[in-house]
C-alpha cells in the first residue's frame, strides 16, 4: 500500500462524452489500467441510459474485462435502489458509490430528487450493500462549494457527515467538488477538522480542476490529512449534470507529479502507466 490510496475514474473521464465510446474500446482500456496498480477503478455505472447513455454497456464490460491478478479493487457508481441491486449482482465489484449532495438545487439535477428523498433512499441502499458484502462510497457533492445559490459553508459539510455517520456509519466519503470550486486555502481547515471529528471514516478529493490548480489543490487537500484521490488520466471528463461547461477531472500525471516531486510513496506500475497514458488520446477518440 502506497502513502496514497489512488482511484482512477475512466467512468467519469468517459460519461459526459456526446459519442459513444466502443465496447471493445473500454474493455481494453480498463484491462490496461487494471494493471496500473491503482488502488481503486471507478469503471462504470449502474444507470439509466437516458440520463448517461456512455454507460448503457457496463455489465457487458464487467463481463468482458480480464482481472487476471490485479489487486485494484472495482467500483460502480448507482443513483437509486434498482441499480445497486444490478451492481451487487457482480462479485468483481467490490464499491457502490452513490452521489448524495449537500446542494438541493444540484441533487434534484443529479438523482431527480431531493436531498431528504435521497437520505432515504440511502437506507435501501447501505442495506443492500452490506448484505451483499459490498462498501458504499459517499460522494459528498458540492463538498466545497456551491454555484446555485444554496447555502454553504464548512458547518453545513461537518452537519451532514454527522448525520451520515450517525445513521448508516457511513466509512468512506468523497469530498466532491463537481464544479471546480475548490479553494485552496479553504481544503486544509475543512479536511482538518472532519478528519479529527470523525476519524473512523476514509475521508477522499474528488476534484474537478483546471490543470493549473492541480497541484496547489494536492498540497492542501495532503496538507489536511486527506490521503484518498480521485484522478482521470490527462483531466478528461467532468459530470454532465453539473453546469454546462465541464471542468475536467484531476488529472493523473498531476497526481503522480506531485508525489514524485514531494517523496510520497506509491505502488503504481510506471511502466503500465504509460502504456495506458499513451493509449488514451486513441480511446476517446470519437469514433466507435
Amino acid at each position: 500500500m502506497g502513502d496514497l490510496k489512488i482511484i482512477e475514474c475512466p467512468r467519469d473521464a468517459m460519461q459526459g462524452l456526446d459519442h459513444f465510446i466502443s465496447t471493445s474500446k473500454k474493455v481494453d482500456y480498463i484491462n490496461s489500467l487494471l494493471k496500473c496498480g491503482f488502488d481503486v477503478l471507478d469503471m462504470g455505472s449502474f444507470v439509466s441510459p437516458k440520463a448517461i447513455p456512455q454507460m448503457r454497456d457496463t455489465e457487458e464490460v464487467l463481463n468482458k474485462i480480464t482481472r487476471g491478478n490485479s489487486l485494484t479493487e472495482l467500483l460502480t457508481i448507482i443513483a437509486n435502489k434498482r441499480g445497486a441491486e444490478d451492481a451487487v449482482c457482480f462479485d468483481q465489484i467490490a464499491y457502490l458509490g452513490f452521489p448524495f449532495s449537500i446542494s438541493e438545487t444540484f441533487q434534484k439535477r443529479n438523482t431527480n430528487k431531493s436531498i431528504e428523498d435521497s437520505f432515504r433512499l440511502l437506507e435501501d441502499i447501505y442495506s443492500i450493500a452490506s448484505l451483499n458484502k459490498k462498501k458504499v462510497v459517499l460522494y459528498l457533492s458540492m463538498g466545497f462549494g456551491n454555484p446555485y445559490g444554496d447555502k454553504w459553508s464548512d458547518e453545513i459539510v461537518y452537519n451532514w457527515t454527522k448525520r451520515l455517520n450517525a445513521t448508516f456509519g457511513t466509512s468512506i466519503i468523497a469530498l466532491s467538488d463537481t464544479i471546480g470550486c475548490a479553494n485552496s486555502d479553504v481544503l486544509p481547515g475543512l479536511y482538518q477538522s472532519l478528519i479529527d471529528a470523525f476519524p473512523s471514516i476514509e475521508f477522499g478529493a474528488h476534484l474537478h480542476v483546471k490543470r493549473t490548480d492541480a497541484q496547489q489543490l494536492i498540497s492542501a487537500a495532503y496538507t489536511g490529512g486527506c490521503r484518498r484521490f480521485d484522478v482521470a488520466m490527462k483531466g478528461f471528463g467532468g459530470c454532465p449534470m453539473a453546469k454546462d461547461e465541464l471542468t475536467g477531472n484531476l488529472p493523473t500525471e498531476e497526481l503522480i507529479h506531485w508525489m514524485e516531486k514531494n517523496k510520497v510513496k506509491n505502488n503504481l506500475n510506471t511502466e503500465a502507466v504509460s502504456k495506458s497514458m499513451n493509449s488514451v488520446d486513441t480511446v476517446f477518440e470519437f469514433q466507435n
